[in-house]
C-alpha cells in the first residue's frame, strides 16, 4: 500500500530525510516512531503532497506521488496532529465541504456524512457547532472526516495529542476498528503504550533514516525480555536481560541497587540511537 525508496529531502543546510526507505502493506497498522526532528512530519507532508521530494521514490497504492499526486491524494485521508475544523461551522457543514472538495455528490455527500457520524459514535452531534465540542470529539470528528471520501490509506498524526486517558482509549478502539475494516493506518506518535497497543508493527527513525523495523515485540525482544534500571551519583544506565531470574540475579550482585521490569520500545529505540522517543 505504501513504498518509500530511498527519500531525500533538504532544508537549506538542515537535512530532514536522508535516505529512507520502508514498505506498509495493504490493512497493516504501522507506528512510525523517533525523536522530535527526526523527519516523521516531513515524511507525512511528502506523502501527502504538502512537500516535494528532494530525491527518491514514493507511491501510494502503487500510484507515483510525484507522477500523479492528485490520484495518490485520493487514496489516502490525513488526520493532522493539530485541529484544522472550522469551529464556527456545524458537524455536518465540516463534513459536507470535505466532501465536495472531494467531487461527491449531494446525496453521496449525506449519505457519508451518516454513516461515518455513526461509526465515530456522533449521530446525536451533527448540529453542534465544532467550536462547542470537547477535544475528543473534535478528535473523533476529525478521523471522521478523513474517512469521507473512502480512502485506502489513512495517516494519523499524533492522534491522541493532549487528550485524557480515557478518551485516548475511545480513540485506540476507533483506530482498531478503521484497521480491521480494511484500512491501512500509518501512525505517528509519541505515546510508546499507544505503539504497543495499536500498531502490528513499528518503525524508526532516527535523522532521516529507519534504524529498525518489525513487530512490536520482536523489536524488544531483539535486547532481551527484561531490564534492569540502575541509578547511581554518576548518571542512569539501562541493562537487559533474557531471563528475569539473571536480571534480579544481577540486582542483588550489586547489593540491590536497581529496578526491574519488561523491556519496552523505548528501551529499543534509546539503545538504537541514543535518542529517547519523547
Amino acid at each position: 500500500m505504501l513504498r518509500l525508496e530511498n527519500l531525500e529531502k533538504s532544508f537549506g543546510p538542515s537535512r530532514a530525510l536522508a535516505g529512507l526507505s520502508l514498505e506498509v502493506g495493504p490493512g497493516e497498522l504501522f507506528a512510525f516512531l523517533g525523536p522530535n526532528g527526526a523527519g516523521k512530519t516531513t515524511t507525512i507532508r511528502i506523502l501527502n503532497g504538502l512537500s516535494r521530494l528532494d530525491r527518491g521514490r514514493a507511491s501510494i497504492g502503487g500510484v507515483d506521488i510525484a507522477a500523479d499526486p492528485l490520484a495518490a491524494k485520493r487514496l489516502c485521508g490525513l488526520v493532522a496532529q493539530h485541529n484544522n475544523l472550522d469551529g464556527d461551522l456545524t458537524v455536518w457543514e465540516n463534513l459536507d465541504i470535505h466532501g465536495r472538495l472531494y467531487g461527491l455528490g449531494r446525496r453521496e455527500r449525506a449519505r457519508r456524512s451518516r454513516e461515518h457520524l455513526e461509526y465515530v459514535e456522533m449521530a446525536d452531534r451533527s448540529a453542534s457547532l465544532v467550536k462547542t465540542l470537547s477535544g475528543g470529539l473534535k478528535r473523533r470528528l476529525m478521523i471522521a472526516r478523513a474517512l469521507m471520501h473512502g480512502p485506502r490509506l489513512l495517516f494519523l498524526d499524533e492522534p491522541t495529542v493532549g487528550l485524557d486517558p480515557a478518551i485516548r482509549r475511545r480513540i485506540w478502539a476507533l483506530v482498531k476498528r478503521i484497521c480491521q475494516d480494511g484500512v491501512t493506518v500509518f501512525l505517528t506518535t509519541h505515546y510508546i503504550e499507544e505503539a504497543e497497543f495499536l500498531a502490528g508493527r513499528v518503525g524508526f527513525i532516527n535523522e532521516g533514516r529507519l534504524v529498525a523495523s518489525g513487530r512490536p515485540r520482536e523489536v524488544m525482544d531483539a535486547l532481551g525480555q527484561w531490564a534492569v534500571d540502575v541509578f547511581a551519583p554518576d548518571g542512569h544506565r539501562t541493562l537487559f536481560f533474557a531471563g528475569r531470574e539473571e536480571a534480579v540475579g544481577f540486582i542483588q550482585a550489586q547489593g540491590g541497587a536497581g529496578s526491574v521490569r519488561r523491556v519496552n520500545l523505548e528501551d529499543a529505540f534509546l539503545s538504537l540511537t541514543g535518542r529517547r522517543v519523547s
